[in-house]
């Protein structure tokens, strides 16, 4: 674990956000080599990319403030501080959280009222799903600006994207985020103390004291990033070449990463939010294999444009 990369000029790098910005890179440089390839400009991936970075951390951020279980938490950062309630040892949460014990309650509170708490996407908190939907929404307006067929750079997203996510997630390796439930497995890993998992099980009252390392859990990080790969490669080097239609790429990598997303799910043992017995990502994904299925369908029946006579 490592979250601060390294420093510049005093100036921390987050590993998370180093890691995100490697992966939109490497994403947007094998679009710009694709669309090179087949004849398009490879300017207006560059463009899409740049653009996709911004609307991918805003929707990510505000999915993460809206469906993760925080809202009345950023709610109450700017309103009432006092009414939220974080559970940390006393002393942690005076050095490291800067805010106030409440001995009464066994709880620390915010000691200042922020009510711009909810747009620190630096602090952490971004959902991925909330980032797809962003940065689709504004690739759609900007293919559709500069004229270049949407469905093509579908496909090209359809291995790129997550070729990006893996990088993302091994930032949440360094960072210590998203990690998951305790196991005894070959794979498993510690984390150190006061790392966001072991916060979480000296919580939960797993762990005695707030300097120790926590228990051995599922390396969900490395699970995910893992799979994201074997999606970009199966999309890349079998699905592109054998494609039916234009889109089916696109349609293929929403629906194997939702599929992954909803198992891998099962083992993570951080804050996800939810309901009836199902974490929001778990919905999120049930609704884009729906839409995935509904894609398949109306794209595939749409006949091939006539081949013209040579």
């Amino acid at each position: 674990m490592r979250p601060e990369l390294f420093r510049l000029a005093d100036v921390s790098a987050p590993a998370y956000f180093v890691l995100l910005l490697t992966g939109f890179l490497f994403a947007t440089a094998a679009g710009a080599a694709w669309a090179r390839r087949i004849g398009h400009d490879p300017d207006v991936i560059v463009d899409l990319g740049l653009a996709a970075l911004l609307a991918g951390v805003a929707g990510g951020r505000i999915f993460h403030v809206f469906f993760d279980g925080y809202f009345m938490d950023y709610v109450h950062l700017c309103t009432d501080p006092a009414l939220v309630d974080w559970k940390v040892e006393p002393a942690l949460c005076t050095t490291r959280y800067q805010g106030v014990w409440d001995a009464a309650k066994g709880v620390c509170h915010p000691k200042e009222a922020d009510c711009f708490a909810w747009a620190k996407f630096w602090a952490g908190g971004l959902t991925y799903y909330g980032g797809l939907i962003g940065s689709s929404a504004v690739a759609w307006w900007l293919l559709r600006r500069d004229r270049f067929p949407f469905w093509k750079a579908a496909d090209m997203a359809g291995f790129a994207v997550p070729i990006g996510l893996a990088f993302g997630r091994m930032g949440c390796l360094l960072a210590g985020c998203c990690f998951g439930s305790e196991t005894d497995g070959p794979l498993s890993l510690i984390f150190p103390a006061r790392s966001p998992a072991a916060d979480a099980q000296l919580k939960l009252g797993a762990l005695e004291r707030a300097s120790s390392l926590s228990l051995p859990v599922h390396p969900t990080q490395i699970y995910e990033a893992a799979a994201s790969l074997a999606i970009a490669a199966f999309c890349y080097l079998w699905l592109h070449g054998r494609k039916r239609y234009d889109g089916q790429v696109f349609v293929a990598f929403l629906g194997l990463y939702a599929a992954a997303r909803f198992v891998l799910e099962m083992l993570r043992a951080d804050d996800r939010g939810g309901a009836a017995g199902l974490s929001t990502s778990q919905l999120v994904g049930v609704a884009i294999v729906a839409v995935a299925v509904v894609m398949h369908r109306k794209l595939g029946a749409t006949p091939p444009p006539p081949v013209a006579a040579a």
